[in-house]
């Protein structure tokens, strides 16, 4: 009822809602102290909402990489330190979200193949379903941003939410069928850049398989496992008729106005947790783009969910740099 004041569930935390649905900024936590009942109260506005904002955490990269490693096992850059490639940070578990050259350290050229790599990031997304194993958690850190009114910003769709209002007709479709969705890091490099990646065949790199329909296991909702780097819907092995249409279809409704919200990043220190398993993310562009810095550091989490393999073998290579790929793509990921 409107009006109507209901006690917070939550004791040790302030949670101030950002959509109907979904998201919501994170308050009264001490990263320097968060206690286990405050950790615990955490991991369940995540399993609420989705996406927790939190300002001025204070967290420097190790500190950063210590509380990502309360929620799991985190994944790392390792197999991506190829031919002689350096990572910009010290700690494995950091992934470099951001748009600084590591060579350079300047703001990268937007002409880059690892700019265009990283227009794929501008699509909504689930990290790593292109990998064997999915993720559960990002935790997205702010180290320096653009000036203010540049862009820059991050934006989440409630693939929940979506699934709960499918029309009737994908609703009946995804019940009756036993879908999955066969996902490739280079198809979502491709949609991003098509005409610097149009010689690039996703069918000739690694794919890895997850249902498209599944149970968000923390919240007990349904949720859709789709976004940029699903290139086909199979079913018993094989390709559906229209899956393209079915993929484009439902990537179509998550993504709708309803289901979206934006985070705007305030100050270095600002941290945005997601779970990839009921959220949808992508980059917002801007005017920093070949401009100003923009450096976010993220560590991942391995999803450790009965379904966190999807249908993939525990013992393949995973997907790094191709030391192959033609010149002009050499620095671009997942290609």
């Amino acid at each position: 009822m409107p009006g109507l004041i209901q006690e917070s569930p939550f004791k040790t935390i302030t949670v101030h809602e950002l959509h109907p649905t979904f998201a919501a900024e994170v308050s009264g936590i001490d990263f320097q102290n968060v206690s286990e009942e405050q950790f615990s109260e955490i991991v369940a506005a995540m399993a609420k909402y989705g996406v927790c904002v939190f300002r001025d955490t204070g967290l420097s990269d190790e500190a950063h990489v210590k509380f990502s490693e309360r929620f799991g096992e985190l994944d790392n850059i390792r197999r991506y330190l190829l031919g002689g490639r350096k990572p910009r940070y010290e700690l494995y578990e950091l992934f470099d979200a951001g748009n600084i050259d590591a060579e350079t350290n300047t703001v990268l050229d937007p002409s880059s193949p690892r700019a265009h790599s990283n227009r794929g990031n501008e699509l909504f997304h689930a990290d790593s379903t292109f990998n064997p194993r999915r993720a559960s958690f990002s935790l997205l850190r702010a180290c320096e941003l653009p000036p203010p009114g540049n862009g820059g910003n991050t934006d989440f769709a409630d693939s929940r939410t979506a699934f709960d209002e499918l029309p009737e007709d994908l609703k009946a479709e995804l019940s009756a069928h036993d879908y999955v969705g066969v996902h490739s890091m280079a198809h979502s490099r491709k949609l991003g850049s098509p005409a610097f990646f149009a010689d690039v065949d996703p069918t000739k790199t690694p794919m890895q398989r997850h249902r498209v329909a599944q149970l968000h296991e923390p919240s007990g909702r349904m949720n859709l496992f789709i976004g940029a780097h699903l290139h086909h819907i199979e079913e018993n092995g094989v390709e559906i008729p229209n899956s393209w249409d079915l993929v484009q279809r439902l990537n179509a409704h998550a993504t709708q106005s309803k289901y979206t919200t934006t985070v705007r990043w305030d100050r270095p220190g600002d941290m945005i947790i997601w779970d990839n398993r009921c959220v949808l993310h992508r980059a917002g562009g801007g005017a920093f783009e070949g401009k100003y810095r923009r450096d976010l550091r993220r560590t991942t989490v391995h999803d450790d969910s009965p379904t966190a393999w999807g249908l993939n073998a525990k013992d393949v290579e995973w997907l790094g740099f191709n030391t192959n790929a033609k010149p002009k793509h050499a620095g671009a990921v997942g290609v």
